[in-house]
């Protein structure tokens, strides 16, 4: 009886959710409903996975809609229908320009439409279409030429929300999506505040005279019969690469032994044969070969195009994927654990991870809509946050911004609020988890075996390629596995960072890919012992440098196992601790459970590892191999432990107590395999993590500032620009502001002198980028500042944020007299493209005063523009500092209370066992060295940071495992100077060359003119 019934993924109109509109049905006698949520087919699976639940028979189909305004509704009567049906709303979906017609333009086959009675009154209807009637058009159906024709007509109750709640939900959804005030939102963008469900009899009362109609309706639910398997589902993905699944076979064992000679040389061991020999049985039991195929072949033209990439995850584990190149760990040499990775009892396929750098991965991308038929990119949904909620609610109701922003910082009492801010909390947290939009996941691809369209629709972001509308959750449900094409920065800077090396010191040989070689090497080794690793991919962080410092690591399986260690699940179950005191005593390895030390002697017994957590449930706690990956799938970031873990539990406890081990140690066991839950990493995963971050070591120890120049261009990683600066600095390189002559849009290298690039300029156009780049390429260098203005069209507002940076220095004029002669012989009007003459125009050199310009003034101008100064920030302090105390001399005062100055550099905020706020502060003192620190609750709370800028540090000097911190007791935040382009006329002559200006200007006006055609 209900053709027309919208959840909330009917997005900023609906707001039912999913599973919330089919226990509606289920209470009001409803057996058969038809989900048609607007332009969107989003919901239509994951309602055909519950419907089972509450023993009602879902119809798919969706509402066709122009904002609000309904055009017409289009319902499946099979999965062929269906698929038509996602083929049709995705032709509006991918074309934004294009307005839903009030009629189907052609056939839309095994399908039935339904038209608004006002729409469609006026139409021939077809044998499959048909006229809704609302109960609010009953009393004049009696009167109008329909009621002869009742065959044509069904019944057509609208349902978008439960209650008066949700109808006002609605509005306030309708107003945002219409960016208006609510008391200013149109009817026409509202539904009707009956459109909720009826029960089955009421609803059949309100057509009593028309009992056809009821009929009419029954007879289209009757005939629609779509099918998904959502219990047991069978991979869709791509099953073949080749022909047949037989050749698809040979190939990979093919490929497979010819890569043997390449990562074993010509002598495997025996072991290895073996390892292969059970990896294609299993991957070829369980239906996996495709997806080996596939990633090899996308892999295959990533190195045909030299891009740089890194294959991570649990496929690590696998001799195959190693021997295909998808990943570079050898799982022989670091004993990797395959059944983490593929087994007998897991169902879906195995996850590869490939990192492209930012740079290649769309093409990448495009490569695989290429290359294979039936591809889309997978959709996130980006909720309504309650901040955000908060905001875009404060707006619709009208209140002020400082009313909004009381709101959205929390601070305030709900009983002294007005009635207004009440609803506006009210409500936030009502719509809060709504879908607000759909965007695209961060890496997530569908290769399918059918076309997309027979599971959703697509549409068409920004990025140019078709991305459904269900998440990655919903395509596991029906079998549809995602491949992972990611990007980072690191590969960038790496690839980067080679490629300036072979122009700046040419004389050079890099082999970025010896890795065993980098393994040994001891520049490599002294730079991770003392956690010099600044830039490098995944150590550079305080944490990561505390830690690295605390393990003493020197060596690749060491720099394995801290990339897990770090992991929250690991640092906060408090086995981090364990971990390093039996890493730095051997004497308490002991104290590990013989059991655990058997199944994990390389770790002492302590798990770091998923597949740790899997051995121990295995091994220790008598759960299958089935039941293990269920705990595999609960230590996911996608399911966030999705009852998982529960579901083994009760098992786990029986068997351990079946087994006679003590409830204490065994409860104990069962919290830290929980702390997993969402934080865990496979030890292939850490290994593929630290290949790239010995890459980049490597970078680092032998080519500092070559690196440094590719991790600025990168826009850094871990820390601000800024600090990567710093880092060049550190190591002998001189750091020039951006020159007309010889900077780039990028920053580049040339001996020891880094020159930033014009895009690290707030402000600066990239047009303005292109046009001095492009004139210099084809003309030369400029010679004088006339010479650029009578080359390059730019404005007064663009000229100054070049002179102000000293692009001009080249000069050697001051650059306040450029200022000067910038504004009076740039016009203030639109640039237009120079005109080239025969002649050239001398221009008209006016005479400037001697204004020279400070290395402080300079400063303030490059923290503007680039957002910080060039020079030692300490050199900006209001008063002279003559505190001696530097980092290096803190080892000898541990336990001392002490005072110390800092320059901060990131903060990293966090919460004690009992929920208060504290923090860790990172410094830099006078000499660029770090310095780091502990903010306990109540010194959070009486001295937060006030941003960046110098600190004075007071509190005690600690150490744990050596490594140095500050317990802080106070700390204030230091003056610095006031910025001397703004003083006042007694402290500066700045204000008097201001005043000089203005008069220049005057002698201008009434000079006269010697060439019309000169530009001013």
């Amino acid at each position: 009886m209900y053709l027309n019934c919208h959840t909330y993924y009917s997005l900023r109109y609906g707001t039912i959710k999913p599973e919330q509109l089919l226990a509606i049905a289920s209470e009001n006698g409803v057996q058969t409903l038809a989900l048609t949520d607007i332009n969107s087919t989003t919901a239509c699976l994951d309602v055909m996975r519950l419907s089972k639940k509450y023993k009602i028979k879902p119809v798919l189909g969706v509402d066709f809609r122009n904002k609000a305004e309904q055009q017409f509704i289009l319902i499946a009567k099979n999965n062929q229908g269906f698929q038509n049906i996602n083929d049709y709303l995705s032709t509006f979906l991918h074309d934004s320009r294009l307005k839903i017609p009030t009629r189907p333009e052609q056939n839309i086959d095994h399908c039935f439409v339904v038209y608004p009675y006002q729409k469609g009154k006026h139409f021939e209807l077809k044998s499959n279409e048909f006229l809704g009637i609302s109960p609010q058009d009953l009393n004049q159906l009696k009167f109008s030429k329909w009621n002869k024709f009742r065959h044509k007509l069904v019944v057509l109750k609208t349902v978008s929300f439960q209650n008066k709640k949700g109808f006002n939900t609605h509005r306030l959804l309708r107003a945002i999506d219409n960016n208006t005030l609510l008391s200013k939102l149109p009817k026409s963008e509202e539904g009707q505040p009956t459109d909720m469900m009826l029960p089955y009899d009421e609803l059949c009362e309100h057509y009593n005279e028309f009992p056809e109609l009821i009929d009419n309706t029954n007879s289209i639910l009757h005939d629609c019969t779509t099918a998904f398997d959502v219990e047991n589902p069978e991979p869709k993905n791509l099953k073949c690469v080749t022909e047949t699944e037989v050749s698809d076979y040979q190939l990979l064992e093919q490929l497979t032994h010819e890569g043997i000679p390449y990562r074993y040389g010509k002598n495997p061991k025996p072991e290895i044969y073996a390892r292969i020999k059970k990896e294609l049985h299993i991957i070829k039991e369980k239906g996996f070969v495709s997806y080996f195929l596939i990633n090899w072949k996308i892999l295959k033209y990533a190195r045909s195009k030299d891009y740089f990439y890194v294959g991570r995850g649990s496929g690590a584990n696998s001799i195959i994927a190693f021997l295909l190149r998808i990943t570079d760990v050898d799982p022989i040499e670091l004993d990797l654990y395959f059944e983490r990775f593929i087994n007998l009892f897991r169902q879906n396929p195995p996850d590869f991870d490939i990192d492209f750098s930012w740079k290649d991965r769309d093409d990448i991308t495009q490569f695989i809509f290429r290359e294979f038929e039936h591809t889309a990119l997978i959709t996130v949904y980006n909720t309504f946050k309650f901040r955000a909620s908060v905001r875009e609610l404060g707006k619709v109701f009208g209140l002020p911004k400082s009313e909004m922003d009381t709101l959205t910082r929390g601070k305030y009492q709900t009983s002294q609020l007005d009635s207004m801010a009440q609803l506006v909390i009210k409500y936030a947290k009502f719509i809060e988890g709504f879908p607000n939009y759909l965007g695209i996941h961060a890496g997530g691809i569908l290769i399918s075996e059918r076309p997309i369209h027979c599971y959703c629709a697509t549409f068409m972001p920004p990025k140019g390629f078709a991305t459904t509308q269900f998440d990655m959750v919903v395509a596991e449900d029906i079998g549809l596995y995602k491949f992972d094409i990611l990007s980072q920065r690191g590969l960038g800077k790496i690839k980067d960072a080679v490629e300036i090396v072979a122009y700046n010191q040419p004389e050079a040989s890099i082999d970025i890919h010896n890795i065993n070689q980098f393994k040994e090497d001891e520049r490599i080794k002294d730079l991770l012992r003392n956690a010099k690793a600044i830039g490098c991919f995944y150590v550079e962080s305080p944490a990561m440098r505390m830690l690295l410092k605390k393990l003493r690591v020197d060596d690749y399986l060491g720099l394995v196992a801290a990339s897990s260690v770090i992991r929250p699940g690991v640092s906060n179950s408090g086995m981090m601790r364990q971990y390093i005191l039996r890493h730095r005593h051997p004497e308490r390895r002991t104290e590990a459970h013989p059991v655990l030390a058997e199944i994990m002697p390389e770790t002492y017994g302590v798990m770091v590892y998923q597949e740790d957590v899997i051995k121990v449930a295995h091994y220790f706690g008598g759960l299958d191999l089935g039941e293990s990956d269920m705990l595999r799938r609960g230590m996911s970031g996608k399911f966030r432990s999705r009852e998982e873990f529960l579901k083994v539990k009760q098992k786990f406890f029986d068997n351990c107590e079946n087994d006679g081990k003590p409830y204490e140690l065994v409860a104990d066991i069962w919290r830290q395999i929980e702390s997993f839950a969402g934080y865990a990493f496979a030890k292939g995963h850490s290994a593929s993590y630290a290949v790239e971050s010995y890459q980049s070591l490597f970078l680092k120890a032998y080519f500092p500032l070559e690196y440094m120049t590719a991790t600025i261009n990168n826009f850094g990683g871990f820390y601000r620009t800024e600090l990567y600066v710093h880092e060049a600095r550190m190591h002998q390189g001189t750091i020039e502001p951006p020159c007309i002559n010889q900077s780039f849009n990028e920053a580049i290298i040339k001996g020891k002198t880094i020159y930033l690039g014009f895009m690290f300029l707030q402000s600066l156009e990239a047009k303005t980028i292109l046009k001095i780049l492009n004139e210099r390429q084809k003309n030369g260098h400029f010679s004088s500042l006339d010479d650029f203005i009578d080359r390059i069209p730019i404005s007064i507002e663009q000229i100054r944020i070049l002179i102000k940076i000293d692009a001009f220095r080249f000069t050697e004029i001051n650059k306040r007299e450029l200022l000067w002669e910038a504004h009076l012989k740039i016009s203030k009007t639109v640039v237009q493209e120079h005109i080239v003459t025969l002649f050239k125009t001398e221009r008209i050199n006016f005479s400037t005063p001697e204004l020279p310009s400070t290395d402080l003034e300079n400063a303030f101008d490059q923290i503007e523009l680039l957002g910080f100064p060039l020079c030692n920030p300490f050199h900006l302090l209001q008063r002279r500092s003559t505190n001696p105390l530097r980092a290096k001399h803190l080892e000898r005062l541990i336990g001392k209370h002490i005072r110390i100055e800092g320059y901060l550099v990131t903060t990293k905020n966090t919460r004690t066992s009992n929920s208060k706020e504290m923090f860790f502060g990172t410094f830099l003192d006078r000499d660029g060295d770090f310095i780091d620190s502990v903010h306990f609750p109540p010194v959070a709370q009486n001295y937060p940071l006030r941003g960046k800028g110098i600190y004075e540090i007071t509190g005690r000097v600690m150490s744990e495992f050596d490594c140095i911190t500050i317990e802080v007791s106070k700390i204030e935040h230091l003056a610095i100077i006031e910025d001397p382009r703004y003083k006042i006329e007694s402290e500066n002559p700045t204000f008097q060359r201001k005043k000089s200006f203005e008069d220049l200007k005057l002698q201008r006006k009434h000079r006269p003119l010697v060439n019309s055609n000169l530009k001013h």
